[in-house]
């Protein structure tokens, strides 16, 4: 009975070792499982921060940030100009004579000493030259100032103030735009409705900072010459005086127009 006793204890004392060792295992394994299941909930909230991260880095990037597309010089909207043709009566390219036109252009008190380059802008020159001879530009308005980083301009010739283009008067094609999108301080190009290269107009556009303004479907914008002194003036006597409401795109605070053009 005794031996019978003593063999019945060491099962048991086997038994609770086999228990103690089994629940360990047990333990640990239900431990891994809930340290996985942990790290996947962690990894999944991780992944979504990320993905709102990235996509508010996206919208910022394109709304506010440097992605932010640049104001173009335009007209406003017309959907009614976008067969590709002249309208009104556009002078022949020839008009521009293949050379370079010399003259004045005065904003309010500004007079800025310009030349038109008839050899790579012909219909374009051809333009202004038969707009200035009648006399189209003199009281004319300058009716937007674009300050960014990327671009400084001044948009003239709005009959009408608000920058609007003329429905009986376009013409194309674009000539001589800014290779990648890139117009130096002095340039002088045509505005147009955007989209359409059969747009130009009355309206240019004088670059007084480094622009850089990249092409739409249509393409860019027409280089049609350069100012050649009074620049500095130009900057000091009516740019400086602001954009209205301090913003980066609007009508000048110091109202301008144009004063005085001739061209020789």
């Amino acid at each position: 009975m005794v031996a019978s006793s003593k063999k019945h204890s060491r099962e048991q004392k086997v038994a609770r070792e086999r228990l103690r060792h089994y629940s360990a295992r047990n333990a640990v394994h239900e431990g891994t499982l809930a340290r996985r299941k942990r790290d996947n909930v962690l990894a999944i909230g991780v992944g979504l921060i990320v993905i709102a991260l990235v996509s508010t880095a996206q919208v910022f990037y394109f709304s506010a940030g440097p992605g932010m597309p640049e104001p173009a010089p335009s007209f406003t909207e017309d959907p009614s100009a976008t067969e590709q043709q002249n309208v009104g009566a556009v002078p022949e390219a020839t008009l521009a004579e293949d050379r370079i036109w010399t003259g004045d252009l005065t904003l309010n008190d500004v007079a800025l000493g310009i030349e038109l380059d008839g050899a790579t802008a012909p219909q374009s020159v051809a333009s202004i030259v038969d707009s200035i001879a009648n006399d189209y530009y003199v009281g004319t308005t300058c009716h937007r100032v674009v300050k960014t980083e990327n671009a400084g301009l001044i948009q003239c010739g709005s009959l009408d103030g608000t920058g609007a283009s003329d429905p009986d008067y376009a013409y194309g094609p674009i000539e001589n735009a800014g290779v990648g999108g890139f117009y130096p301080a002095g340039t002088i190009a045509m505005a147009r409705t955007g989209d359409n290269a059969f747009s130009n107009g009355r309206q240019f556009f004088i670059v007084f900072d480094d622009a850089i303004i990249p092409d739409d479907t249509a393409g860019g914008y027409s280089i049609v010459g350069k100012v050649v002194s009074g620049l500095d003036a130009l900057q000091s006597e009516i740019i400086a005086g602001g954009i209205v409401d301090d913003a980066e795109d609007g009508a000048p605070v110091i109202a301008t127009s144009i004063t005085g053009f001739t061209i020789q």
